[in-house]
């Protein structure tokens, strides 16, 4: 409340009945703003489900023989985030870092970090996969340097492991003879470099001065774009960091954000209206073209090279590993791969992403973001490792992003953002009304008043006998009639 009488006393007064200056005060990043503690510290807890593909047949699949995987989990962590590092700039931006940190929800989970799984060995296969056009003597090399270090093409490691990283002679060896050539100097893990990290120095518009560019990012690392891919328009940095949107959205809004985790933007758009917690919103979701290939979605075309369609290469960002990103299960993308596969069992409900943003304010609400990790793999002649494998995208996990407004925070959102605006509104309807009586007042007392002068003027050219009867009907029309009193009309 004393937020909103500040905005009164600040704006002339038919805005103060409008919600839109009350809706721009509260979300713009400023720290007098009310959404402004929700964008430093997010109360939404977020809950990062993994599931991993279990491989039945890693011998087979050395032979030659189609892969066979089983899903496991999910392995759900609590990840909290915060931001540090705050800087106000001078051109309406701010700058920031977000850390992340992520601890193991063993009451949520299908399983333990102590669980073991069957998956590629992403080292060895990536490392030959690098070697193919290279020397038959360095492939020999290679191939004697795995069989000493008891290196095979598959691997049998813990959740925990696979996770948060492992110590690993084939990483110490490179690490040793070529520096710099990896990204990571000590254990190796998917997820290593999420832990206790953050995601880089994002700057963002904060729409004090502007708001039409509100949370849109200026830049991300000092840059306002990035190298990794092959055309201007994919390396472009579009939209804001992915917590919040422009408010006042509509049907033909979209959402757009830039992800450091894929090395590029993306957009999601409108699919439906719906309510969560009460409140309105509007749900975003994938188009098909996300992550087509520049043959089905040609503007895609900096992205490859590319495989089939539905599958997004993302080697470049990603120290040259054949890694690719999908839905999970191939959700959306082309059936030859997930045909390829055993134990593949793609569907909408289970492996689409969705955002619940309140179109209002622009802030989310509920949220699932879905993705998938898989590695090419395939027989290199000369490096003995790879045996008779088949040309194979192969799913090592899927992960689920998650997080839902709800308890306390979810209240206040409702009262300070939704139900006061609404307040406001119907409040100018409210006070025009009453506008309207005060003004009719005056109007009829005076009507009246003529009237009695009328009446008086004509009883004078009348009789005594006309006279108290009009003088009767005038004292009438100034006074009210009791309860009940039924009046006789007085012939003149």
């Amino acid at each position: 409340m004393t937020a909103l009488f500040k905005i009164a006393v600040l704006l002339p007064v038919p805005a103060v009945f409008s919600p839109c200056p009350f809706i721009h005060y509260n979300v713009r990043i400023d720290p007098n703003s009310l959404s402004f503690n929700m964008w430093k510290e997010i109360p939404v807890p977020f809950y990062l489900s993994v599931y991993f593909f279990d491989i039945l047949n890693p011998e087979e699949i050395i032979q030659g023989q189609k892969p066979q995987v089983q899903e496991r989990g999910p392995y759900v962590y609590r990840e909290f985030r915060h931001k540090s590092n705050i800087t106000f700039n001078n051109n309406d931006t701010v700058s920031f870092l977000e850390h992340r940190s992520y601890q193991f929800q063993p009451d949520k989970s299908h399983g333990q970090e102590s669980d073991y799984i069957v998956m590629p060995n992403i080292l060895v296969l990536s490392a030959s996969m690098m070697m193919e056009n290279r020397p038959g003597i360095l492939k020999l090399i290679m191939t004697l340097a795995f069989s000493t270090l008891g290196q095979r093409a598959f691997m049998n490691r813990t959740v925990g492991e696979i996770m948060w990283g492992y110590d690993d002679p084939l990483i110490h060896l490179i690490n040793q003879y070529f520096p710099n050539s990896l990204p990571f100097k000590g254990k190796f893990g998917l997820f290593a470099e999420l832990n206790n990290s953050d995601s880089g120095l994002f700057t963002v518009f904060t729409g004090v001065k502007d708001f039409s560019r509100i949370h849109l990012v200026d830049k991300w690392n000092g840059v306002s774009k990035v190298n990794f891919w092959h055309s201007d328009q994919c390396n472009m940095i579009n939209g804001t960091s992915g917590q919040m949107w422009a408010p006042f959205m509509t049907p033909e809004s979209s959402l757009e954000f830039y992800s450091p985790e894929a090395c590029r933007s993306m957009k999601l758009i409108y699919k439906e209206q719906g309510m969560f917690g009460g409140i309105p919103t509007f749900r975003f979701v994938a188009p098909n073209t996300l992550f087509a290939n520049g043959s089905v979605y040609p503007p895609n075309e900096g992205f490859c090279p590319c495989r089939e369609s539905g599958i997004q290469n993302v080697s470049t960002c990603r120290f040259n590993a054949p890694l690719f990103l999908s839905h999970p299960h191939f959700y959306n993308a082309d059936p030859v791969l997930a045909e390829a596969v055993s134990g593949l069992h793609p569907n909408p409900k289970e492996h689409s992403l969705f955002l619940d943003i309140h179109p209002v304010t622009g802030i989310p609400m509920n949220c699932s973001v879905k993705l998938q990790l898989s590695l090419f793999l395939k027989s290199v002649k000369g490096i003995g490792q790879t045996g008779n494998i088949q040309p194979v995208v192969l799913p090592l996990m899927w992960f689920e992003e998650s997080g839902a407004m709800e308890g306390e925070t979810l209240q206040t959102f409702y009262t300070q953002l939704v139900l006061m605006p609404k307040v406001l509104q119907y409040a100018q309807y409210v006070l025009l009304a009453l506008g309207c009586i005060l003004l009719l007042i005056p109007i009829i007392y005076q009507i009246r008043s003529q009237e009695k002068c009328y009446l008086f003027w004509i009883s004078f050219k009348k009789g005594s006998k006309d006279k108290e009867a009009v003088q009767a009907y005038s004292e009438f029309l100034m006074t009210s009639a009791p309860k009940g009193t039924v009046l006789q009309e007085a012939r003149l």
